[in-house]
């Protein structure tokens, strides 16, 4: 059995909340928001480690010419394409740099900021109501009562 929702304190708190609809929306919207961008960090750490083995087939790539007599092509190879960047020549770990640094950081902190204003720092607001609904469905239909 699922513990029960007076277990979390948050959920405790979730009574005193002086929320309007549309602050619980917003704030609902922006914490989705901020997981997709940790989705797409997600996808751009990705991206990082799959060109990374792209250019390690490359660079023996380059030995292969080498040996097979074809040093035109693996000096081209060497000097043109492994030590270019990904984009406007930055390499995809500075990338995930600054996307990180620039972006991610200041994204989380501002959502914190306005789930701090908003919900007394309650993460997961419309969740926690979600989930202590059902479970009073749940409790309710289990006693006997009529569940809605």
């Amino acid at each position: 059995m699922p513990a029960d929702s007076d277990d979390d304190p948050d959920d405790a708190d979730l009574e005193e909340l002086d929320l309007s609809d549309a602050e619980e929306a917003a704030l609902h919207d922006l914490q989705l928001g901020i997981e997709h961008v940790h989705r797409a960090y997600g996808t751009l750490l990705e991206f990082h480690h799959q060109l990374g083995h792209a250019m390690d087939r490359m660079s023996d790539a380059e030995d292969a010419l080498r040996e097979a007599g074809h040093e035109e092509w693996a000096d081209r190879l060497r000097d043109d394409h492994l030590p270019a960047g990904a984009i406007s020549d930055q390499w995809t770990y500075e990338l995930v740099e600054e996307f990180s640094t620039e972006f991610l950081e200041e994204v989380d902190e501002f959502e914190g900021s306005v789930r701090e204003e908003l919900a007394d720092g309650i993460d997961h607001v419309t969740e926690r109501r979600q989930k202590r609904a059902l479970r009073e469905r749940a409790r309710r239909s289990d006693s006997g009562e009529s569940p809605d």
